[in-house]
C-alpha cells in the first residue's frame, strides 16, 4: 500500500461530503444525549448531568477566526504577517531576554500594569490556559490570553475576554508598537524575533484594554523565553517530558531547570504531576525564591472522572475543597488533569488556601468548565466517518492522545493521518500511535519545517510495516484517502480518522474540513 504522489502544493482539493446525508450530530447535543440514554440506561445519570451542565455553560465555541471578510482589512493583515515573516522564526533562538526587555522599556513596561498567571511545561499548556481564562472570566474578570502556536490564524495568539482580537485590532496593535520595535532593532546585535514582537504586541494590547489579569503561555523553556519579562503571581508547570532536547536539555530534570525560570520571588507554584528529577528541580527553585508550592496528587487533583457524552464528568479537589459534577467537554484523562491544574491556579490567584479558606463558588466553576473549547485538541470535526483532530507532536503527547481516543471512541478501525515536523522525535510519535492505527496515511503540511512525506513514510514503514502505510504528500489527498479507508467496511462500520502530528497539520486539515 506504499504509494507516492506529487508534492503537496496547497490546499486546493474538495473533500467528499459527509456520507450520512444527515445534519451534523455535533449541532444537536441534546439529541445525542437522548439517543445515548435510551441506548444505555446505565449512563443516564452521567449523561443527564452532562446535558445540564453543558446547557448552563452554553455550547463550547472553537474560537478560531478565518481570514477577514473586508478585503482592505485582509490586505492590511497580510502586510503585517509579511513583515513579521522577515524576522527570525520561532525555531531560531538566541537565548536572551535582553531584546524583549529593551522593547518593554521603551513601551513603558506595559506587562507590569496587570497581574499575570504564567504557564510552562511540555504538553497541555494551551488547553490549561484556556481553562484558566474561562474560570477567570466566569468570575467577572477581564482577561488577556497569550498562547502559541496558532491553529489557523495568527490573531488567535492574542485573546481578550475569551476571544481572539479582531484582525483590525491586531493590525492596529502592530502599527502602534512598530516604531518602538524598529528603535530596539537598531540598538541590538540581533533584530527582535517573530515571537518577541508578538509578545510585545500581546503585552501592549493587554495594557491598552486594560485587562484585570493576563494568562501567558511560554513559547519555549522559561528562563530565556520572551514571555519571561513578567513576574507571574502564579507560576503553572504542566507535565514536563522530552521535547526541544537540542535547546532545553536531554532529561526531564535538565528541561525543568529551564522551565523553572518562570518561578519568581514569592509566587505560588501550581505543579502538575512530574517525573521525579523534574519535580526535584522545580521544588529546589521554589525554595530558593521563597515560593509556595501546590502539587497535583497532594494539595489538589482529580478525585474521580467518568466518560460522558462529548467529554467527561469530574470531581476535582482544589486548594479550598471538592468540586463535584464538573462537566468538561474535552476528551481524555490528560484534560482532566489539566482541569485540576487550572482550577488550582485560579484558586491560588484568588488566595484560596492562603488568604481565604472557603472554596470558589461551585456553580460558577461548573459553568466555566462547561464552556471550555480547545481547538485542535481531540476535536471532532466531522461524522460518518468520525474525523478527530489532535495536535500531538511529540511522543508524550501522542501517548495521551492514543489513550484518550481508545477511551472516548469505540472505533472498529482507526486510520491515522500524520504530518510531522522534521525537528521532532517522529519515530517515537509513530510508535505511540502504532497500537491504535489500523493503517496510516503519511503526508506533509505547508510549513518549511515539515518532514518530507517520503522520508516520513520510510520511518512509518519501519514502525507499521509496508502493508499498513500509504503516502499522500498533499494533505487534501491524505484526508480523502483516510476517509475512504475508514468507510471501506460500510456506513455503520465504526471506522474513524485521527489527524495528528503537528499543530500546522491540524490547522490546515481544519480549514479543509470546513472549520474556520
Amino acid at each position: 500500500m506504499y504509494v507516492s504522489s506529487p508534492p503537496y502544493t496547497g490546499l486546493v482539493s474538495e473533500l467528499p461530503p459527509d456520507s450520512s446525508g444527515q445534519p451534523d450530530p455535533l449541532d444537536s447535543f441534546d439529541e445525542i444525549i437522548e439517543a445515548e440514554t435510551t441506548r444505555d440506561p446505565d449512563l443516564a445519570v452521567i449523561e443527564a448531568g452532562s446535558r445540564t451542565l453543558r446547557t448552563q455553560g452554553g455550547p463550547p465555541q472553537a474560537d478560531v477566526p478565518g481570514r477577514p471578510e473586508d478585503p482592505e482589512v485582509d490586505q492590511a493583515l497580510r502586510e503585517v504577517e509579511g513583515e513579521l515573516a522577515t524576522r527570525w522564526g520561532e525555531t531560531k533562538l538566541e537565548p536572551s531576554v535582553s531584546r524583549i526587555a529593551a522593547l518593554m522599556d521603551v513601551l513603558g513596561e506595559p506587562q507590569r500594569s496587570y497581574p499575570s498567571i504564567h504557564i510552562t511545561g511540555t504538553n497541555g499548556k494551551t488547553s490549561t490556559a484556556r481553562m484558566i481564562e474561562a474560570l477567570l472570566g466566569a468570575f467577572d474578570l477581564r482577561t488577556g490570553r497569550y498562547t502559541s502556536p496558532h491553529v489557523q490564524s495568527i490573531t488567535e495568539r492574542i485573546s481578550l475576554d475569551g476571544a481572539p482580537v479582531s484582525a483590525e485590532r491586531f493590525v492596529e496593535t502592530y502599527q502602534d508598537i512598530k516604531p518602538y520595535v524598529e528603535m530596539v532593532d537598531a540598538s541590538q546585535e540581533y533584530r527582535l524575533s517573530f515571537f518577541e514582537v508578538l509578545t510585545g504586541m500581546a503585552y501592549a494590547a493587554f495594557a491598552d484594554a486594560p485587562v484585570d489579569v493576563a494568562v501567558v503561555e511560554v513559547g519555549m523553556g522559561g528562563s530565556w523565553d520572551a514571555t519571561n519579562v513578567i513576574d507571574g503571581d502564579v507560576a503553572v508547570v504542566t507535565p514536563i517530558d522530552l521535547d526541544h532536547t537540542d535547546r532545553l536539555g536531554s532529561t526531564p530534570g535538565e528541561i525543568a531547570g529551564e522551565k523553572a525560570g518562570i518561578i519568581k520571588q514569592g509566587a505560588t507554584v501550581i505543579m502538575a504531576q512530574q517525573p521525579v528529577d523534574a519535580a526535584q528541580v522545580l521544588l529546589k527553585k521554589a525554595v530558593d525564591v521563597d515560593a509556595t508550592v501546590a502539587r497535583e496528587g497532594l494539595e489538589f487533583g482529580v478525585v474521580a472522572r467518568r466518560v460522558a457524552v462529548g467529554g467527561q464528568l469530574l470531581t476535582l479537589r482544589g486548594l479550598g475543597g471538592e468540586y463535584p459534577e464538573v462537566y468538561l467537554p474535552l476528551h481524555g484523562a490528560h484534560q482532566a488533569h489539566n482541569a485540576a491544574v487550572a482550577l488550582a491556579a485560579v484558586e491560588a490567584f484568588f488566595g484560596v488556601g492562603a488568604q481565604r479558606a472557603e472554596s470558589l463558588d461551585p456553580e460558577t466553576v461548573r459553568k466555566a468548565f462547561a464552556s471550555v473549547a480547545s481547538p485542535g485538541r481531540m476535536e471532532v470535526v466531522r461524522r460518518s466517518p468520525t474525523v478527530v483532530l489532535d495536535a500531538a507532536h511529540n511522543p508524550a503527547g501522542a501517548r495521551v492522545t492514543a489513550e484518550a481516543v481508545q477511551e472516548a471512541f469505540d472505533f472498529s478501525r482507526l486510520i491515522g493521518v500524520v504530518g510531522a515536523s522534521g525537528d521532532k522525535n517522529v519515530r517515537g510519535l509513530l510508535e505511540a500511535f502504532e497500537p491504535i492505527f489500523a493503517e496510516i496515511v503519511v503526508t506533509q503540511n505547508s510549513s518549511h519545517r515539515a518532514m518530507d512525506a517520503d522520508e516520513l513514510a520510510a520511518l512509518a514503514v519501519e514502525v507499521f510495516g509496508e502493508d499498513r502505510v500509504q503516502v499522500e504528500p498533499r494533505l487534501p489527498d491524505a484526508l480523502e484517502a483516510a476517509i475512504t479507508l475508514a468507510e471501506e467496511e460500510g456506513e455503520f462500520s465504526g471506522g474513524g480518522v485521527l489527524v495528528t502530528g503537528s499543530v500546522i497539520t491540524v490547522g490546515e486539515a481544519r480549514l479543509l474540513l470546513g472549520r474556520g
